[in-house]
C-alpha cells in the first residue's frame, strides 16, 4: 500500500529561538516539518521506495499515484521501458559506452579518445540527462569551435561522428526510444584540409633511402617544456635498418605501429606469392591482414633478414610516435646531400636551394612524412593502371572512395600519359592516315599493334622463332614483323557486335590480382 506522508525534524531551541542540545537548561522541544511531501510506494523491482514529491500535498498525492500506476504497468510489461535509463546521469551511461567498446575488442586508445570527445560535447552543451540531448546544440557548439579556430572541419566530424555513435548506442542497447542526432552529417573536408601529404618521385624516393642507410640510431629536437625550449633525444632504426623500413612501407602499404609490429615470422617469403602479416592486434581494421609482396622486395628482405634474431621485434621501440620528425631529419640529410651535388656550379646550387625537391613541405604546403608512404604506395598503383577495386584491396580501406580520393596522388605526368591511351586523331575520312599508321607501328605506339604484341608475345616466346632470338625464351618485335595471327582481323574497330565479349559482372580480386598488382609492369 502506498502512502503519502511528511517527515518531522526534532530540534531544540532556547526561549529565545537559538539552537540547543537535548540537555541544555530551559531546551524546548520543536517539531518541524519537512518542506515536501514524500511518497512510499513498491517500485518496478518489487522493493518499496521512498521519494520526494513537492511540497503541495495534493500535487503530491497525485504524483505518488502516478508512480503507484507506472510500477503496476512495468510489472506487467505495460510500462515505460526506458524510464529508468533517464533517470541516470549521461556520464553514467557514457561510462558504460566506453566499457561496451573495450569490450568489443577496440584499443584502448580508441576507447578514450571517443569518450573523451563525447565528453567534451556532453560539457560543452550542458547535457546532463538523455531527455536533454538536442541535436541543434550540437550544431551550434561544433561551429563555435570551428569559429574559434579550436576545432577543424576533419576534427569536427569526428566530434559529430563519436557523439553519434554514442546515441546510436543508447538505442540498440535500449536506454533511448530514438537518437536525436540521427540525421545530422559530417562536413566537406575538403574546403578546409590543415595537413595535405604528397608523394616522392622515383628518383627523391631513392634519394631519401640513400639517406636513411647513412642515418644514426638517434634523433634530437628542441621541444617546448614549462615555457622553455629543451632538447629531446629518442632512439630510432638506424642505417640499413631504416632504409629497409622505408622501402617496405612504400611497396606494402603498411602504417608505421603496424611497421614497429613485426617481427622475422611475419613473413613467409617462400610463399606464392610472398607475403608479411601484420596480426589483428595492431591492424587498424583489427583485422589479421597478410599483404603479397613483389619477388625482389621478398629477396631483398630475406638477404636483411639473416642477421635478425628469431621472434624479436624488427623495428623495436616507440620510434612510430616520432616516423614524421625521423622522415624530415632524412629529407634534410638528402636534400642537402643533392644540393652539394651541384658542386662549384653557383647557378645550379642557386636554383636547386630555391626548388622544393626533397623538402619535407613543398611550395602548395604539402608535406612528406611517414604515413606518405602509404600514400606512395596506393598512389604508384593507381598510377600503374591497377584496378581500383585491386587497389582498395592492397589498401585495406573500408571504401572505394578513400582509397582513389584521399590517398590517390596522381601529377601532370601520369594525367598526359592517360591522355595518350586515347584514340588517335582522325584523318580526312575520318581514320588516321596510312603514313601516320606507319610510323606509329615503327615507334611500337600504334594501340592495335601494341595490343597484338601484348597479347601474342607469351605465345611466340613459348613456340619459338626459326631465326634465333637475341635472348633465349624471348621474342624481339623482329619476331613480330609482320604479325601473322590466323583468324583475328587486322582491323579491331570493324569488329562485329556478336562478336564483342561482354565482361562478366562484378570484380572481386583474389590473391592471384593482388600479386600482379604488386608485380613490376614489363
Amino acid at each position: 500500500m502506498a502512502s503519502l506522508f511528511r517527515p518531522v525534524t526534532i530540534a531544540y531551541r532556547t526561549p529565545d529561538g537559538r539552537k540547543c542540545s537535548k540537555d541544555a537548561p530551559g531546551a524546548v522541544k520543536v517539531r518541524i516539518p519537512a518542506k515536501v511531501w514524500y511518497g512510499r510506494y513498491k517500485g518496478l523491482d518489487g522493493r518499496r521506495h521512498t521519494t520526494a514529491l513537492c511540497a503541495n500535498k495534493a500535487s503530491a498525492g497525485q504524483m505518488l499515484a502516478k508512480l503507484v500506476t507506472d510500477s503496476k504497468m512495468g510489472r506487467l510489461g505495460l510500462g515505460n521501458p526506458f524510464e529508468q535509463h533517464s533517470s541516470r546521469m549521461l556520464s553514467e551511461h557514457l561510462a558504460d559506452f566506453r566499457r561496451f567498446l573495450e569490450g568489443k575488442g577496440n584499443t584502448e586508445k580508441h576507447a578514450r579518445q571517443t569518450n573523451s570527445r563525447v565528453q567534451t560535447i556532453l560539457d560543452g552543451c550542458r547535457f546532463r540527462f538523455i531527455a536533454e540531448l538536442s541535436a541543434s546544440a550540437v550544431v551550434e557548439w561544433l561551429a563555435a569551435e570551428r569559429e574559434g579556430g579550436r576545432l577543424g572541419v576533419q576534427t569536427s566530424n569526428y566530434y559529430l561522428r563519436d557523439v553519434k555513435s554514442f546515441c546510436r548506442w543508447l538505442v540498440k542497447d535500449g536506454r533511448a526510444d530514438r537518437n536525436p542526432l540521427a540525421y545530422l552529417s559530417g562536413m566537406n573536408a575538403n574546403t578546409d584540409v590543415r595537413l595535405e601529404r604528397r608523394t616522392l618521385p622515383d628518383d627523391e624516393f631513392s634519394a631519401l633511402v640513400a639517406a636513411a642507410k647513412k642515418a644514426k640510431g638517434s634523433l634530437t629536437w628542441q621541444t617546448k617544456c614549462r615555457n622553455k625550449l629543451v632538447p629531446k633525444t629518442i632512439r630510432v632504426p638506424a642505417g640499413a635498418d631504416r632504409a629497409m623500413l622505408y622501402t617496405l612501407a612504400a611497396f606494402v602499404g603498411f602504417r608505421a605501429q603496424e611497421m614497429a609490429s613485426l617481427v622475422p615470422e611475419s613473413f613467409d617469403l617462400g610463399g606464392d606469392p610472398p607475403t608479411v602479416t601484420v596480426q589483428a592486434a595492431y591492424s587498424k581494421r583489427r583485422r589479421k591482414d597478410a599483404q603479397p609482396m613483389r619477388p625482389d622486395l621478398a629477396l631483398a628482405v630475406r638477404t636483411w633478414l639473416k642477421q635478425k634474431p628469431a621472434g624479436k621485434l624488427l623495428w623495436p621501440g616507440n620510434w612510430w610516435k616520432y616516423a614524421a620528425r625521423m622522415v624530415q631529419a632524412d629529407l634534410e640529410s638528402a636534400r642537402a646531400a643533392w644540393i652539394e651535388e651541384a658542386g662549384e656550379d653557383s647557378a645550379e646550387r642557386q636554383r636547386r636551394k630555391q626548388s622544393d625537391t626533397l623538402a619535407y613541405r613543398d611550395e602548395a604546403g604539402r608535406v612528406f612524412d611517414f604515413h606518405a608512404l602509404r600514400h606512395q604506395f596506393i598512389s604508384n598503383l593507381a598510377a600503374a593502371g591497377v584496378h581500383p577495386k585491386v587497389a582498395q584491396t592492397l589498401a585495406r580501406h573500408s571504401t572505394i572512395s578513400l582509397t582513389m580520393d584521399r590517398y590517390t596522388h596522381l601529377g601532370l605526368v601520369d594525367q598526359t600519359a592517360a591522355l595518350d591511351k586515347l584514340p588517335s586523331l582522325p584523318g580526312a575520312n575520318g581514320r588516321q592516315p596510312r603514313e601516320e599508321k606507319a610510323e606509329l607501328q615503327a615507334t611500337g605506339t600504334d594501340p592495335v599493334r601494341t595490343r597484338f604484341v601484348q597479347i601474342m608475345r607469351p605465345q611466340l616466346a613459348s613456340a619459338g622463332s626459326k631465326s634465333s632470338p637475341p635472348e633465349a625464351g624471348r621474342a624481339t618485335d623482329d619476331d613480330l614483323e609482320p604479325p601473322k595471327l590466323q583468324g583475328v582481323k587486322s582491323d579491331c574497330d570493324q569488329m562485329k557486335e556478336d562478336e564483342r565479349e561482354e565482361a562478366p559482372p562484378g570484380f572481386e580480386p583474389g590473391m592471384a590480382d593482388l600479386q600482379s598488382a604488386a608485380l613490376p609492369l614489363g
